[in-house]
């Protein structure tokens, strides 16, 4: 096979890593639909980057970051609900973006084509992948106490500010990495459904980790040499033989109980 094919497939498996770990602290936040949605905030940033010829990466993770400062900013200025302040921040960025968005460069947008990614934006992917991870695992402990309450996170001088800042950070550096590849409209199922299906027969936190992380890698190597070989586009076969995993896993669940 080509180079461009697996240059592809060894980015497909860094951006599945990325987001299916991701992917475990978002279902126990009970964020999934709030992270699907925010995915969609990349739209307009991805909308620029097609209009004036510069990396979409680039303008999808900064819309993402403004929405990501937007949401941390009046969650603690209001105390709206984070999933009210995403569904403001996702409904306006998707009108933004369906307006701007060249008409011819839509479904790209939508739906990614990694096909068409070039080497050095590979290795920026991987690199800020593995970056993604590493900073992850590293405040892990403290997310997840902050997670269950951010009092006692407070009160074992966790910042809880902080941590969810970081959180959030990663969250849009994660989706921003799956444009190029998975599109837009696709990521946040790459971020939850791996996570989902380790959750089915994960006994412990650090298994379901594991879990998501090993079916997020089975998604993006089934997507590629499924896409390769029906000549078509791998950011809906990703979703799709992500959910045929899901369902595996839930069927083994049943089984099991």
């Amino acid at each position: 096979m080509e180079t461009s094919f697996y240059l592809s497939l060894v980015t497909a498996i860094f951006i599945s890593i990325s987001a299916s770990l991701l992917g475990s602290f978002v279902i126990l936040k009970k964020m999934s639909l709030v992270g699907d949605a925010l995915s969609h905030v990349a739209l307009p940033g991805l909308a620029l980057g097609l209009l004036f010829h510069f990396n979409p990466f680039i303008g999808g993770f900064l819309t993402l970051l403004v929405a990501i400062i937007g949401i941390w900013f009046l969650k603690y200025q209001t105390n709206l609900p984070v999933d009210t302040l995403v569904g403001i921040f996702f409904t306006t960025s998707l009108a933004i973006g369906v307006l701007i968005i060249p008409e011819q460069e839509l479904l790209e947008a939508m739906f990614g084509n990694i096909a068409s990614i070039s080497f050095n934006e590979s290795i920026m992917t991987i690199i800020l992948s593995i970056i993604s991870v590493i900073i992850l695992l590293v405040i892990r402990k403290k997310l997840l106490v902050n997670m269950l309450s951010e009092e006692l996170a407070q009160s074992i001088n966790i910042k809880s500010r902080q941590i969810e800042f970081i959180y959030l950070l990663i969250f849009a550096l994660s989706v921003a990495l799956g444009i190029k590849s998975i599109g837009a409209l696709l990521m946040g199922s790459l971020i939850i459904i791996p996570a989902a299906s380790a959750k089915n027969i994960a006994k412990s936190f650090n298994g379901f980790m594991a879990w998501s992380v090993v079916f997020g890698i089975i998604s993006a190597i089934l997507g590629i040499y499924s896409a390769n070989a029906l000549s078509i586009t791998p950011g809906p076969i990703f979703i799709i033989s992500a959910t045929i995993i899901f369902v595996i896993s839930f069927l083994f669940k049943k089984i099991r109980s």
